[in-house]
């Protein structure tokens, strides 16, 4: 019996009246019955614990200090159980870096698909670059016209400022004899004096050829000279105007910008290698509200308009403020809703020149007097927050700061060569900024993809495609990838856990749900129940708590609890299949299922 059914005997947790019931196993069943009856306490304070101890109890010594042992449930016994995993009405996690993406493993596979086969562009200028090794630039070069004179270029300098004598004596003592400086030809033992202020690129002609079937050879010996003095880039120019320039690095040519090898860290705003180092990640930062610094508008700077700092007069700031009023022409006396807007931008965000400060102290035993620029009321408070070691001055300051998108990174959480990297045109960031609905037709679409790279992403699609699909099945379509866990209700964190144990596909465990069909549209119910259903076989047991009509009839086993509630529930009033239950008399749930109450 034990392995067909679990056999509850005696279970008195809280209200219940030491009742004796069998479930059966690998079903879905449903606990029903009044508000107060005692079905969380028979559901999650009884089966649950139970099942959950007993698990705990199995595993080391070493692991269970880290899990923390349940309570035994007040019951005489209970058989037959599995390993138990309770999904509750209850928020996610409160990591403000956790996501629907991260906690479905969404962005984890995004991840692995950006590191195999996303595109990188230069996030400077946007144009896709890649490595090439000396082989396919030449190969390259190669496919010019037959008889087209070239010329290849090692790049020394770009676009910096100097004189860079020390370059042209390098290039003589290694034996080169020709050279382009600024776009121009010359000869290096010519080279021309350069003006240090000035910016300056030069080359180095590292050979002149002319393309045909036997220049292979001293093509390729040639770019691999030159790659090596132009620090993995050459110039090659064909004729008198085409050049190319070609990269042995992953490197934009034209700008200079440099990626890192693609891999997965660097698409987690969770890793120092791919998070905003501005935000470290969380696509927010802690700003000074302007608006919040003025408490009323209605007062003048010296009334005490900007609460922060109360009366300014007598103060440090206070002589700052009277300074930056007086070389602006404005005046502190005039209540801060009629000063113009270019004085307030001024008071709050600093002066673009500097102004003559002089300052008493409260003893007027010294006056100081210097010329500044003013820093501004914002900026100023920034630097005393960041820099401040007291407790009570960042707590104050804080009071007037607002979280706001991270000015870096937009609120993208990554660096800009992350966000450079693209599949199909879109960044990491835009796909996660799709909702659950969009996400899949975008996958299911079809992406352009070569045959290697089919290869190599398939699974990884696979895998995201499956997750995207059972994230629709409980109702979740319309949430974003980057929608954070804290702004979840109950029962959305509760359909994503329960989408997430279907990807897990895990057998033979005990599934204890509290309400799931909560707020959810008709239509998006029958998706859950078969979610549930799905979850049973893949030979799992399901238990729900549930008021729910169609949950309660798509069961399999159906308690019922009550026949009231708190002491005057707590007893099984009914249990089996649902047209069982509709046939007891004295089961209320049962009444209204068949209709006759």
């Amino acid at each position: 019996m034990a392995h067909d059914s679990i056999v509850i005997k005696g279970a008195r947790e809280h209200n219940l009246k030491g009742i004796d019931l069998e479930i059966p196993r690998d079903k879905l069943v449903v606990i029903t019955g009044l508000s107060g009856s005692g079905k969380s306490s028979l559901a999650f304070d009884t089966i649950y614990a139970e099942g959950q101890r007993r698990y705990v109890e199995s595993l080391s010594a070493y692991a269970r200090q880290f899990l923390g042992l349940m309570e035994k449930p007040d019951v005489d016994l209970i058989d037959g159980l599995s390993p138990a995993i309770a999904i509750e009405q209850r928020s996610a996690s409160r990591n403000p870096r956790s996501t629907v993406g991260t906690v479905t493993e969404i962005h984890d596979y995004l991840r692995l698909l950006f590191a195999r086969i996303g595109k990188p562009h230069c996030p400077k200028c946007g144009r896709a670059i890649a490595s090439q090794t000396v082989q396919q630039i030449t190969d390259s070069v190669m496919g010019l016209a037959a008889g087209t004179r070239i010329q290849l270029l090692a790049p020394l300098v770009r676009g910096r400022k100097g004189e860079y004598r020390e370059v042209f004596d390098k290039l003589r003592r290694e034996g080169f004899v020709r050279a382009r400086v600024d776009g121009k030809p010359c000869e290096v033992e010519a080279a021309p004096a350069l003006d240090r202020n000035k910016k300056h690129t030069i080359e180095a002609v590292v050979d002149r050829i002319t393309v045909g079937p036997r220049s292979a050879k001293r093509i390729a010996d040639s770019l691999e000279i030159a790659l090596k003095l132009g620090d993995g880039l050459v110039n090659v120019i064909a004729g008198d105007q085409d050049e190319v320039l070609y990269s042995e690095r992953l490197a934009c040519p034209a700008c200079g910008v440099s990626l890192g090898e693609l891999a997965p860290r660097m698409f987690s705003f969770n890793s120092p290698f791919g998070a905003c180092p501005a935000c470290s990640g969380l696509g927010t930062t802690m700003e000074i509200d302007p608006g919040s610094l003025v408490a009323n508008p209605d007062l003048t700077v010296n009334e005490g308009a900007i609460s922060f700092f109360g009366d300014p007069m007598g103060h440090w700031i206070g002589a700052q403020l009277a300074a930056v009023a007086k070389a602006y022409g404005f005046s502190l006396d005039v209540p801060w809703k009629g000063l113009p807007q270019k004085a307030r931008q001024i008071l709050l965000f600093g002066s673009d020149k500097d102004v003559r400060i002089k300052y008493e102290s409260a003893s007027n035993s010294s006056v100081y007097e210097f010329s500044k620029r003013f820093e501004g009321i914002v900026p100023m408070m920034m630097r005393r927050h960041q820099q401040t070691d007291s407790e009570y001055v960042r707590y104050e300051i804080e009071k007037y700061m607002s979280v706001l998108p991270c000015p870096a990174c937009r609120g993208a959480r990554l660096k800009p060569e992350s966000l450079a990297v693209k599949v199909e045109g879109r960044s990491i960031n835009e796909l996660s900024r799709l909702s659950v609905k969009a996400a899949r037709l975008f996958f299911a679409s079809g992406l352009a993809l070569s045959d290697k790279e089919r290869t190599i992403a398939r699974q990884i699609l696979k895998e995201i495609n499956s997750r995207l699909g059972f994230l629709a099945d409980v109702g979740l379509d319309y949430l974003t990838l980057e929608r954070a866990s804290d702004s979840l209700s109950g029962g959305e964190a509760q359909r994503i856990h329960l989408a997430t144990q279907i990807g897990a596909s895990l057998t033979g465990v005990l599934y204890v749900l509290d309400e799931p069909s909560i707020g959810l549209h008709q239509r998006d119910n029958i998706k859950l129940l078969n979610t549930l259903r799905q979850l049973r076989d893949l030979g799992n047991t399901v238990i729900v708590v549930e008021h729910d009509r169609e949950t309660m009839l798509t069961a399999d086993h159906l308690v019922d609890l009550g026949p009231g509630a708190g002491a005057s529930g707590g007893r099984v009033v009914a249990a089996g299949p649902p047209k069982a239950v509709m046939r007891c008399r004295e089961s209320l749930t049962g009444q209204y299922l068949a209709g006759t109450r």
